[in-house]
């Protein structure tokens, strides 16, 4: 006898079924809203895209793009790579349709998976998760400012607590030229190896980013970039959190963060949960003046973040938040026998057509079954239908938190649902 072979999901893959899909659902959903109230619509990306365009838009200095990558060569011989992260996508589609040359700032959000061949770990996949959002074509601090809110906005719908907001500056061309004279000299002095040298003489500024204790431990007395922002960029700065402490967002000042991409300028921020260990990072972003340039657009500013639903839900299980008013559905049926089930489906159909979720025991179960199985669904109500429920033209509406029971005619049992579940 041939021994069956179960397949699995591929390792550090992020996968949810319910009833943990409720919390990520609900998790997802509520990261975006804040956006859709400022104005933000969405934008759907393909999931692999030509690899030129995340290594030129990323930063070939990045781990994204030197070792995180999963790249292909499809049929027709291009290289393509699943992407690993949504602004360079976002901009290669909106000079691809246009939309910079409409009314500005384009103001869209996305959500979705991404990929990077990591070794996995809590909080860190090969297949994660993340909410976005992308404002292109104005330079403004109050924008800076409102982009941050967002998400801070969305975190705090979730209830989430024991996190921080960490803030800096990368500054302008100018201010990144004056650091980079002082850093590449100080660099110089350190006994490095080989790859991060390497590294170092692509993007200086990655060894901030370096991770190995030694690395840090190094840069401890490098010489930072606030030091050396222009005036103006100083001022946007300044700005940035006058518009933040405005908007009631706490923040702190972290000067030593470059975040793990390339195209970032000025304002910079990361969102850092203190329950989650090594990988305490909820989701970040900034302002990436010169990108669209760089991939073969309009010479426009833009800001943005990736927040990590993955993570968000993660630091929502480290604070212990509540999901158990995510229920299944509004309404279990259990149908005692066909002209039942025929009753049931009408039933359903009723209340589905006034956004009443309702669920039904398929399968001609025995009612001890079926009461367990409405138990398992989470559902609010339940109702048990028979010949005595069809004969009467009334059904007892039970309560399933409670055991409270009331009778309700069929007549009127979308109306008193309607009026119940809206309080």
């Amino acid at each position: 006898m041939t021994k069956k072979i179960q397949i699995q999901a591929p390792k550090g893959v992020s996968e949810y079924a319910p009833p943990r899909s409720r919390a990520f659902e609900w998790i997802r959903e509520s990261l975006i809203r804040p956006a859709k109230l400022a104005g933000y619509q969405l934008i759907e990306l393909p999931v692999f895209e030509d690899t030129e365009l995340f290594s030129r838009g990323v930063g070939e200095s990045t781990d994204v793009v030197s070792k995180e990558m999963y790249t292909f060569e499809d049929r027709g011989g291009r290289s393509i790579t699943l992407r690993p992260e949504g602004t360079a996508g976002v901009m290669r589609a909106v000079i691809e349709h246009g939309l910079d040359r409409a009314a500005l700032p384009v103001k869209i959000w996305y959500s979705g998976a991404f990929f990077r061949a990591e070794r996995p770990q809590a909080g860190r996949y090969r297949q994660f998760y993340q909410v976005g959002i992308e404002a292109i074509g104005v330079n403004d601090d109050a924008l800076d400012a409102e982009v941050i809110a967002i998400a801070d906005a969305g975190f705090k719908s979730i209830g989430l607590k024991a996190y921080r907001l960490e803030l800096t500056s990368l500054g302008d061309a100018q201010s990144r030229a004056a650091h980079k004279v002082d850093l590449v000299k100080f660099i110089e002095t350190l006994d490095l190896d080989e790859a991060t040298e390497a590294r170092a003489h692509i993007n200086p500024l990655r060894l901030f980013d370096d991770k190995r204790e030694e690395v840090k431990s190094s840069m401890a007395n490098a010489p930072l970039l606030l030091d050396y922002l222009s005036d103006a960029s100083k001022a946007s700065f300044e700005n940035v959190q006058k518009h933040l402490r405005s908007l009631g967002v706490a923040f702190v000042i972290n000067p030593r963060m470059v975040r793990g991409l390339d195209y970032y300028t000025g304002t910079t921020f990361e969102f850092v949960h203190e329950n989650l260990g090594a990988q305490s990072g909820i989701g970040g972003g900034g302002r990436y003046d010169g990108l669209m340039s760089q991939l073969g657009g309009q010479d426009l500013s833009g800001i943005g973040f990736g927040l990590g639903v993955d993570r968000a839900l993660l630091a929502a299980e480290a604070e212990g938040i509540d999901f158990s008013h995510l229920q299944g559905t509004d309404v279990f049926i259990i149908p005692l026998g066909e002209l039942a089930m025929e009753t049931a489906l009408a039933i359903a159909g009723t209340l589905r057509a006034g956004e009443i979720s309702v669920d039904i025991a398929f399968g001609d179960r025995a009612l001890k079954g079926a009461m367990k199985m409405a138990d398992k669904s989470g559902s609010r109500f339940v109702i048990v239908l028979g010949e005595s429920e069809i004969d009467s033209q009334s059904v007892e509406l039970k309560e399933m938190s409670t055991g409270n029971s009331l009778s309700v005619t069929l007549a009127t049992l979308r109306d008193h649902l309607v009026s119940v579940l809206k309080k």
